[in-house]
């Protein structure tokens, strides 16, 4: 595929939105790959990171490796996604400690809007299809409602956080912060690109490697054998998630660490005219709109051929 320079800046700005959404507990980055029109060209390339692609490297030279792994679109997309994870992350814990109600409405509006782009990509409806849409639904909305566990902080518990958010985080629905926050990992994560600690981020970010790379070959076969049923399953994901964006919220019980900062530990949806408190309820409208129309805007970007 022929690709000029504004196309691999398009897929960066991609990447940038990827980032930001994996940032933030409840939104998945795969969601945005997906409505932006790079989800499977991704899980293709990534599942293409194999052993002969490495004797090509040995036998055929750089040039040859390069074009094989598809470096240039890997490139430009994990540049945005890096950049933008690791600044937004910070701007997203800002956001959840002090506007809740309003960050929540705008991924609310994108989440919406992402089941209906996801949905109509399914080509034929059965009922096999319907019981995966229904899956995936019931899956995730159960996996919204887990409680965090406490914070841990040993290496190998970090790679197997890292490995299991980055499936996660490749799959439209469900987010890879949101995974981190259940397993008690998503602060000490935070903290370390914070303090740039090295050795806790090495760890993280190798069980993320080795997650990503086994997921995607099962990813790629599911969508190679099962396409229809994959995406109905996927779309399931994403609206089962709508719970956990939800912008009211009742926390039911507390977290209190060792320096008595407390953090909600189990909450459940309420309505905007129970919450305590103000509800914000014109902002949090108008900012659904703004999300909703933001996903509008990606696929349009992301249906025009490049």
């Amino acid at each position: 595929m022929q690709r000029r320079f504004t196309d691999y800046l398009l897929i960066s700005l991609k990447g940038l939105a990827m980032g930001a959404a994996d940032a933030v507990p409840g939104v998945s980055g795969g969601t945005i790959a997906f409505i932006s029109g790079i989800y499977e060209e991704l899980i293709s390339t990534i599942s293409n990171v194999n052993l002969s692609l490495f004797k090509t490297l040995f036998k055929k030279g750089l040039k040859d490796f390069w074009t094989q792994l598809n470096g240039n679109f890997l490139l430009a997309l994990l540049s945005g996604i890096i950049v933008s994870y690791v600044s937004f992350m910070r701007l997203a814990n800002y956001l959840i400690e002090n506007e809740p109600i309003l960050i929540w409405s705008f991924f609310f509006g994108l989440i919406i809007a992402s089941i209906y782009f996801v949905g109509k990509q399914i080509k034929k409806w059965n009922v096999t299809v319907i019981i995966g849409l229904l899956f995936g639904a019931f899956s995730a909305y159960y996996i919204t409602s887990l409680p965090s566990l406490a914070t841990n902080e040993s290496p190998f518990f970090l790679f197997f956080a890292g490995a299991l958010a980055i499936c996660a985080m490749i799959l439209p629905g469900i987010s890879g912060s949101f995974i981190l926050v259940i397993l008690g990992a998503y602060k000490t994560l935070s903290d370390a690109l914070h303090d740039f600690d090295l050795k806790k981020i090495i760890v993280f970010a190798t069980g993320a490697i080795i997650g990503l790379l086994s997921f995607s070959h099962l990813l790629k076969w599911l969508f190679k054998h099962y396409h229809n049923l994959t995406l109905a399953i996927l779309t399931g994901f994403i609206f089962g998630s709508l719970n956990k964006v939800w912008p009211w919220k009742e926390t039911l019980t507390w977290h209190v660490n060792s320096k008595g900062i407390k953090t909600p530990l189990l909450e459940r949806s309420i309505s905007p005219f129970s919450f305590e408190g103000d509800n914000h309820i014109v902002f949090a409208i108008l900012l659904i709109i703004v999300g909703f129309l933001t996903i509008f805007i990606l696929e349009k970007v992301g249906s025009k051929k490049h």
